[in-house]
């Protein structure tokens, strides 16, 4: 008995340790294969980073404003063409999808997402591709995207019998402007061929430094909606108010009247922001306007409440007019809905990114008050909306995103198109 309890043991030990070996040698085979992986995508996005430059000085040397984006739409059909990616144009205006068939295209779908549109400032940094467009600017960095994702599409068309699977490339107009370009490319029939399982978009950070990118899962943008008012009354004499229903005060009682919806209607812990920015009233010293106009935006995250508080400002300008003898006509479109990471596809693109730039180079987003309207197709599909930092020391002191001053790091395009490369190669070859 002793004598079978003994070899018995023996096995044991034997297969525990041989067990521990397996392991090992699974994991240095696992580090290598990583390794030569990350060496050859390297190389890849090494070879195709001149490409992206020229794209993007092209691109921010002649910007277009939203729904306008007629030339650099027919820029990036042209650089599809060349690569041989076949495409469908003129998705919601200038909107353009491109598709890329690896091995078994039907086996995962993965689209990715660039804008392309401008915005109406004045460029004052003087660089050689300086806009060469009045008052229109690519200052929020659509430019740095569309380059980025041209240069994915380059590489990936390139490999695309390694992968199995099938790659989509939107090129969407109008992200800046209402009702927002994502919105009208899906009315459009933006997937009516074929659906992502996973969609990817990235954007430019300042706040970061070149080389890393950042995440958050969840809700991670909130929504956005413009309001725009116009308030009627009997215009007259500053002298003479008995005379007259004053506008300008009215107005003035509005937007005082209005943040009560944020401190006294609002959940304490629900994030909000309700502010007006632009307020007209074409009078004089002593003439009071027969019509003011107002415009502002409203903010939050939380879907249910944002329906409820439109209601509310409503009421509120209305029943504020109401108290000054004047009337109003408001103007809330549809706006932007939040933008909602996915969880699990954003735990798995923050894997790869480490895997790709290393742990020290991974950073953790904070959600924003700001929006974008990526998150149409956060509703509908399970997404992740990044960032790639674009701060170096050639851009250390310009200005930030909408600003005239705003630049970025030329060499944070290797990271921009490295990171799209390698995070959807990842979610293609990967076995979760």
């Amino acid at each position: 008995m002793s004598y079978i309890f003994c070899l018995l043991s023996f096995i044991f030990y034997l297969l525990s340790h041989n067990f521990v070996l397996y392991m090992d040698l699974k994991y240095l085979c696992t580090v290598k294969i990583q390794n030569v992986m990350n060496t050859y995508f390297q190389k890849l996005v090494s070879d195709n980073f001149d490409y992206v430059v020229s794209c993007y000085r092209h691109l921010h040397a002649h910007p277009e404003l939203s729904f306008h984006e007629f030339e650099t739409a027919g820029f990036v059909q042209e650089e599809l063409t060349k690569m041989g990616i076949s495409f469908r144009s003129g998705i919601g205006g200038t909107g353009i999808l491109g598709k890329i068939e690896g091995q078994n295209p039907g086996k995962m779908v993965i689209a990715l997402r660039a804008d392309m549109d401008a915005l109406p400032v004045n460029e004052e940094v003087d660089i050689p591709w300086k806009s060469t467009v009045e008052n229109t600017m690519h200052a929020c960095g659509h430019d740095a995207h569309t380059a980025c994702l041209l240069g994915a599409a380059k590489v990936l068309q390139q490999i695309r019998n390694d992968f199995e699977g099938t790659v989509l490339l939107i090129f969407q107009p109008g992200e800046e402007k209402a009702p927002g370009g994502a919105s009208l490319m899906l009315e459009d029939g933006l997937f009516r061929d074929i659906e992502p399982e996973i969609i990817l978009a990235q954007h430019v950070s300042v706040d970061f430094p070149t080389g890393t990118l950042g995440f958050l899962p969840g809700m991670i943008m909130a929504s956005a909606d413009e309001i725009h008012v116009t308030i009627h009354g009997k215009s007259g004499h500053g002298a003479l108010p008995h005379l007259i229903n004053d506008t300008v005060l009215c107005a003035a009682q509005t937007v005082v009247s209005l943040q009560q919806v944020r401190s006294r209607l609002c959940h304490p812990l629900t994030p909000m922001v309700l502010t007006f920015g632009k307020l007209i009233a074409n009078g004089a010293t002593n003439i009071i306007p027969g019509t003011v106009k107002l415009s502002g935006t409203f903010r939050t995250v939380d879907e249910e409440w944002r329906a409820l508080a439109k209601i509310h400002i409503r009421r509120i300008i209305h029943e504020t007019c109401a108290a000054y003898g004047c009337t109003a006509e408001i103007d809330i479109p549809g706006g932007y809905p939040c933008v909602v990471n996915n969880d699990a596809i954003t735990a798995r693109a923050r894997d790869y990114a480490t895997q790709w730039l290393g742990i020290e180079n991974i950073r953790n987003l904070e959600m924003r008050m700001t929006s974008e309207d990526f998150g149409f197709f956060t509703q509908q599909y399970p997404c992740t909306f990044y960032r790639f930092g674009v701060k170096g020391e050639i851009n250390n002191h310009t200005g930030g995103l909408h600003s005239s001053t705003f630049q970025i790091d030329e060499k944070a395009l290797e990271t921009g198109m490295g990171g799209l490369i390698w995070i959807t190669w990842k979610f293609l070859t990967d076995k979760k």
